[in-house]
């Protein structure tokens, strides 16, 4: 009986077993296919940002040749811009920051941007366009910046509410030689604490800038700005 017992142990120990690494490999097969899933969506929004980037770059080229009255708010590159922002964020989220990969497209991206600033200068001064500029300074380090997630928030939030709003973004420390000359063209400091940071035309805010405070900033703009638009419109109508 002792032995028939000692049988029937053995057996539920193997059915166990058995069962066990069922589980085991069938959580790995589908940790796998996830994982490879996960790679292909990866790889094809790489694919896409390659081709998003390129399309970008011949609509600069494009837009410094066309006459202002074909200007519109379509012909404007900002959406563009920002869908491209998306995908960069999500390849941070599902490579990681230091992934190689994805600084080199976070290179082409802020290129883009800086481009894309110079662009809306002269086609502003050529066509008497008023859009604000805001250049925002950023660190994927959360210790050298606590505030920058809390801080995108605002900017995104602002951004509905200021359809001429133009946001870009910059990771303070990329290694990028045009960056860091912007930086120091725009006189920011160089010393700890004080990520993140935004320009706001020729004002420099360092630290979280709340809502609140953009929210009172910004009509003030605006109203400079018709104020100096009714000024030009008086001078060309005396000319």
């Amino acid at each position: 009986m002792e032995k028939i017992n000692r049988k029937i142990n053995w057996i539920k120990y193997i059915i166990v077993l058995i069962i066990t690494i069922s589980i085991f490999a069938t959580a790995i097969l589908v940790s796998n296919k996830l994982t490879n899933k996960k790679i292909d969506t990866v790889q094809n929004m790489e694919d896409r940002m390659f081709i998003d980037i390129l399309s970008l770059e011949t609509q600069f080229d494009l837009l410094e040749d066309l006459a202002c009255e074909n200007i519109t708010e379509n012909s404007m590159l900002s959406q563009q811009l920002k869908d491209i922002s998306e995908k960069l964020a999500y390849m941070e989220e599902s490579l990681g920051v230091k992934d190689l990969e994805v600084i080199k497209l976070k290179r082409r991206y802020s290129l883009l941007q800086i481009k894309d600033i110079l662009l809306m200068k002269k086609i502003s001064k050529k066509c008497d366009l008023n859009p604000i500029f805001i250049l925002y300074f950023y660190s994927n380090d959360k210790e050298e910046c606590i505030d920058c997630k809390k801080q995108g928030y605002v900017l995104t939030k602002i951004a509905k509410d200021y359809p001429n709003l133009r946001i870009y973004s910059f990771d303070y420390n990329l290694d990028l030689s045009v960056l860091k000359t912007l930086i120091t063209s725009k006189n920011i400091q160089d010393k700890k604490g004080i990520l993140p940071i935004l320009l706001l035309e020729d004002e420099t805010f360092y630290g979280f800038t709340s809502i609140e405070k953009l929210s009172k900033l910004l009509p003030e703009i605006e109203k400079e700005i018709k104020e100096e638009e009714i000024l030009k419109e008086d001078e060309n109508e005396k000319k």
